[in-house]
């Protein structure tokens, strides 16, 4: 029998954590997360991180949760790599393994395999954060629309990794960065199921803004105040902690800082969504419909070994 990934996707506050352990309980299975945030021990609020204790409670194992330190930058590619060879050693022992997350290049990375992008050397990087801080994300944009307009047509341009990533090939190559991003679809010893969730608009809004309250509640400054040190980091220059930033440099009030907040995540959610539409070959389902995902699951596990 050939070994099989499900993919369980979709925009934060969707309620991935929920489905997915229900499934791992029922499958008797891991759960990989591919949250390019979750991976930090230091970020565990502004994350909407499953708690370990929780987790083991359910008697699901989680990996690439607290798996390292802001300190640490780690990349698509480096996840890539690791999710794979973790992935080799479960599928001696399991047939099924979950992989879930709402950060889609991470998810396309293992699926998929990401394009052969030069490293780029540190002191290019700390050049672009710096600029950033002090020239502000605009200007960057409008750099990268000259070097790769290409690019700049079909992405977030809110993104601040991106445009910072993309900027940093196209300086050190001299080549529109949408040039490297035409490889082969790489090619995996397993089989793999791709599963999106989705909720109403207005629900799925409801969500974000309640669970932004109870973020807040449990300390979110004061976690993103611990970590101030590295609001440069990729992992910070992002919703849930730069609006934080802004605060703390007096842009606006409290009060202000809350509304941004629950915006921006809202956006967040409406790109992520557009992102999975448009991306990988998911089927779509409503987030709470488990045994639709259960029974969608065994009709492609029999269809495979029919």
């Amino acid at each position: 029998m050939q070994k099989l990934l499900i993919v369980i996707a979709g925009p934060t506050a969707v309620g991935k954590t929920d489905l997915c352990v229900r499934l791992a309980q029922t499958l008797e299975t891991e759960v990989i997360s591919a949250d390019s945030r979750q991976f930090y021990r230091e970020l565990s609020i502004g994350t909407a991180k499953p708690s370990l204790e929780e987790l083991k409670g359910k008697g699901v194992p989680h990996h690439f949760i607290d798996s390292h330190s802001i300190e640490t930058l780690y990349s698509a590619g480096s996840f890539e790599r690791d999710a794979l060879a973790l992935l080799e050693q479960l599928f001696q022992t399991k047939d099924i393994v979950i992989l879930t997350g709402g950060s889609g290049l991470y998810i396309k990375a293992v699926c998929e395999g990401l394009d052969n992008l030069p490293e780029t050397p540190p002191e290019l990087r700390t050049q672009l954060m710096s600029r950033l801080e002090t020239e502000g994300l605009a200007v960057l944009q409008a750099e990268l629309q000259q070097l790769d307009p290409v690019y700049c047509a079909t992405n977030d341009l809110q993104n601040t990794q991106r445009v910072v990533r993309a900027l940093e090939v196209c300086l050190l190559t001299g080549k529109p960065y949408s040039s490297f991003r035409e490889k082969q679809v790489a090619q995996r010893p397993f089989r793999i199921i791709q599963i999106a969730l989705e909720r109403d608009r207005d629900e799925l809004y409801h969500r974000i803004d309640a669970r932004m309250d109870q973020m807040l509640a449990a300390g979110l400054v004061e976690e993103a105040r611990s970590v101030i040190a590295f609001r440069e980091h990729n992992a910070l220059q992002t919703v849930g902690y730069k609006e934080i930033y802004d605060y703390f440099d007096g842009a606006y009030d409290y009060a202000e800082m809350v509304r941004l907040l629950k915006r921006n995540t809202r956006r967040y959610a409406k790109r992520q969504l557009t992102w999975f539409k448009h991306q990988g070959d998911f089927r779509w389902f409503h987030a709470s419909d488990f045994e639709g995902i259960l029974s969608y699951i065994s009709e492609q596990r029999n269809a495979d070994n029919g």
